[in-house]
């Protein structure tokens, strides 16, 4: 009785414990579920542009140094003293084409002209006395009554001898009238002075350079062209005369003012530069001095003179036009699917400025391009397009242009 005593207050406790834990535990509200954790996390709201395909014509810029079409050394022919040389023998002056810039003197070439002219008399008289000799030897042999007579005693040798002998002399009568012409130093073309190298006094031989000179008719730009250059523009490759040719607009600053001149391509290099791997064009552009006439050049365009040059290309067709911002990786852009769904896709570059890229992708009309946000989303996300919204949160623009000779990138 004892034991059960002392151990029925404990267990009393321990009932009545259990009972008010079980009381606790049975009125406690059960939780709720959260609808705002259950429900789908929100999209992320990204600028769209719906991709249209356009018909346009891209040009092509290159660079180059503006050179003289042809460019020679004026070459003595004759020997002499310069006795006089032309006002417009100067470094830097223009010149006419027949004008005479240097005039050597020529005595002794008029003196051998009075010789040739003595050889070629002497030579006629030879002449027709070997063809009267020849006449009366024919007439004796009739006179033998023989008509076979061999060609030594008819003196047919000695006339085709005495022949031969004009002709010589005449050919020496022609060299001393052209060496007199050759002492009057005259080019085929207009053209201007680049460097003087005889004067006054000067003794000269033939083979002497006199003076370095260019002609002022046309001038030349090679400009070089990659090869996603070369695909903007209708060149062909094969050595064929270019029949449509492109039109090139060349830039440079003159004294603190830009200036532009017009030209064309007219041919393409026979190879490729091996270090570079470009290929060359060559732009002609007419009369490259003259800023009156039909040209209207506002300025000389000088060899030396270093230029930019646009080339117009010709025309592509479903050409999509994109911001700078929305080329992802160089050549990639994000698009969307149906479900709005990102995926990544591979694009062309055909040109790119600071502000746009012109490209071609196998992208179907109307289909989403991200043009912001590369950085917070990536493939495979579902993402909210906002289509027609100016982006918020773009990508610095570049600057490079893509389809520049300096550098292409694309």
């Amino acid at each position: 009785m004892n034991i059960w005593n002392k151990a029925k207050l404990p267990l009393i406790i321990l009932v009545i414990g259990v009972a008010a834990m079980f009381s606790i535990m049975a009125s406690k509200p059960s939780p709720k579920p959260n609808e705002e954790l259950l429900a789908e996390p929100p999209r992320t709201k990204v600028a769209v542009l719906a991709a249209t395909k356009e018909q346009v014509t891209l040009s092509a810029t290159s660079q180059g140094t503006v050179v003289a079409k042809r460019e020679i050394d004026v070459v003595s022919q004759v020997s002499g003293v310069v006795l006089r040389v032309s006002d417009d023998f100067v470094s830097g002056h223009f010149f006419q084409q027949g004008s005479v810039l240097i005039e050597i003197d020529d005595r002794d070439y008029k003196a051998a002209l009075l010789s040739a002219k003595s050889r070629l008399a002497q030579a006629h008289r030879n002449l027709a006395e070997e063809k009267g000799r020849g006449r009366q030897a024919k007439q004796e042999w009739r006179d033998l009554g023989n008509d076979d007579a061999n060609d030594l005693f008819l003196r047919k040798p000695q006339l085709a001898e005495a022949t031969a002998s004009v002709e010589y002399a005449q050919a020496n009568l022609d060299i001393a009238k052209l060496n007199i012409q050759r002492t009057k130093i005259t080019v085929p073309f207009n053209g201007r002075i680049k460097q003087t190298l005889v004067n006054v006094g000067q003794f000269v031989t033939s083979g002497t350079a006199l003076a370095k000179i260019y002609d002022t008719e046309i001038a030349e730009v090679r400009l070089p062209l990659s090869d996603k250059q070369l695909a903007l523009l209708d060149l062909p490759m094969t050595g064929t005369e270019i029949t449509n040719k492109p039109q090139v607009t060349l830039s440079a600053t003159i004294a603190g003012k830009t200036h532009n001149w017009l030209g064309v391509i007219t041919r393409t290099e026979a190879s490729i530069d091996v270090r570079s791997r470009m290929y060359y064009a060559i732009a002609e552009i007419k009369r490259p001095f003259d800023i009156n006439g039909s040209e209207s050049h506002t300025a000389p365009l000088m060899p030396g003179l270093f230029v930019n040059a646009t080339i117009a290309g010709k025309k592509l067709e479903d050409v999509i036009v994109v911001p700078n911002n929305a080329i992802v990786k160089r050549s990639n852009v994000y698009t969307i699917t149906q479900d709005n769904v990102i995926k990544v896709t591979p694009v062309n570059v055909l040109s790119r400025t600071a502000d746009k890229v012109w490209l071609k992708a196998d992208i179907p009309a109307n289909t989403g391009i991200l043009l912001e946000k590369h950085a917070v989303v990536a493939p495979g996300i579902t993402i909210e397009p906002l289509f027609n919204v100016e982006p918020i949160n773009s990508l610095v623009p570049g600057t490079e242009v893509a389809l520049s000779s300096k550098g292409a990138k694309g």
